[in-house]
């Protein structure tokens, strides 16, 4: 009869046991999510790639740094520039930067350029302070008033981001697929040569035929300029190959002698996908340029030596109003001057 009664004193303790246990379990869980994310903050940047990108990554900005973007013009020399400048500027002012979605279209195929894309739909409702800028650096673009800022130009210069060398190496560097493409081509010239050194060779004519002499009082390059620089390397190398572009081709099948061996008529000469001619040139080691941001940039991402053509135009050209030449080409390049002599001669 007193049996039952015999649990009573167990039956506190035992429930007491099983309520801290359940507060336990309870706390523990608690503490175990904490330590995890949750999915939503495990999910990578939307823009994050290891691809080359077909299509603009667009970004929402914020407006705590305002917005500075860049007119999207020109070829791909003139694009590089308005890139680098706006790169350069944007950090110098203390403000974000962001390009257009036609400047991701013609960079990013090429290029692992970082900057953000501002839609087209956010451009169009910003009311833009429009700021012209001159093709070289000068003090009052360290102090650019405005949130919202549009520079407008033509920049191609190395003083607007010299100081930002690497950085913008960086931003022009290639992605792997476009290396591959450009290395193994040149690996096929070499043939049988042991020391080979790879000099790039880009010609610019198409419109500068007719408007460097009609419009700026200037020249190209001719035959003579050509040969100077290609003997250049040819007495300084055992062995160079020189690999040659143009949208001029047919022009230098006929004035670039070629019997040496030791040149290629490389580039598709197409203004409207210069990409694969930037990429085979800028993977040599060193560059002669003729006149062009195109050529310019070659010799800045080369970084081997270069040699362009100075003093191509007459001293009252008008194009010395809007171009310096001292601010194009870096001081360690090697000039050789053109002849100016159709000009002075009237033909």
């Amino acid at each position: 009869m007193t049996a039952p009664d015999s649990w009573v004193p167990f039956r506190l303790p035992f429930q007491l046991s099983l309520y801290l246990l359940a507060i336990m379990t309870f706390s523990f869980l608690i503490h175990l999510c904490s330590w995890f994310p949750t999915a939503r903050e495990r999910l990578p940047f939307p823009n994050a790639t290891d691809k080359s990108p077909t299509t603009a990554p667009t970004t929402t900005p914020t407006t705590e740094r305002g917005m500075w973007t860049v007119n999207s013009i020109g070829r791909l020399g003139n694009q590089m520039g308005e890139y680098a400048t706006l790169y350069a500027l944007a950090k110098m002012n203390g403000r974000q930067a962001y390009i257009l979605p036609q400047m991701h279209q013609q960079l990013a195929p090429l290029f692992r350029i970082t900057l953000p894309v501002v839609s087209s739909d956010v451009v169009r409702n910003i009311r833009w302070r429009n700021y012209g800028l001159h093709d070289w650096m000068s003090e009052e673009y360290r102090h650019i008033k405005g949130k919202y800022v549009r520079l407008t130009g033509y920049p191609c210069s190395w003083t607007f981001y010299h100081h930002l060398r690497q950085e913008i190496l960086q931003e022009f560097s290639f992605h792997d697929h476009v290396k591959e493409e450009a290395n193994r081509y040149l690996a096929g010239l070499r043939g049988q040569r042991r020391n080979v050194t790879y000099v790039g060779i880009h010609v610019r004519r198409g419109d500068y035929v007719r408007v460097m002499p009609q419009i700026w009082k200037g020249v190209v390059a001719d035959k003579a300029y050509l040969e100077k620089a290609m003997g250049y390397f040819r007495a300084k190398y055992q062995e160079p190959v020189f690999v040659v572009t143009s949208n001029g081709m047919q022009w230098c099948r006929e004035n670039i002698n070629a019997s040496q061996g030791d040149v290629y008529f490389s580039g598709d000469g197409k203004e409207s996908s210069p990409g694969r001619d930037f990429a085979l040139l800028a993977h040599c080691n060193h560059t002669i340029m003729t006149i062009g941001t195109f050529g310019i940039w070659l010799g800045y991402l080369v970084g081997g030596e270069t040699i362009y053509l100075a003093n191509y135009t007459l001293p009252d050209s008008p194009f010395l109003r809007v171009f310096k030449p001292e601010a194009a080409f870096l001081p360690e390049w090697i000039g050789i001057n053109a002849d100016l002599s159709p000009l002075l001669g009237g033909t």
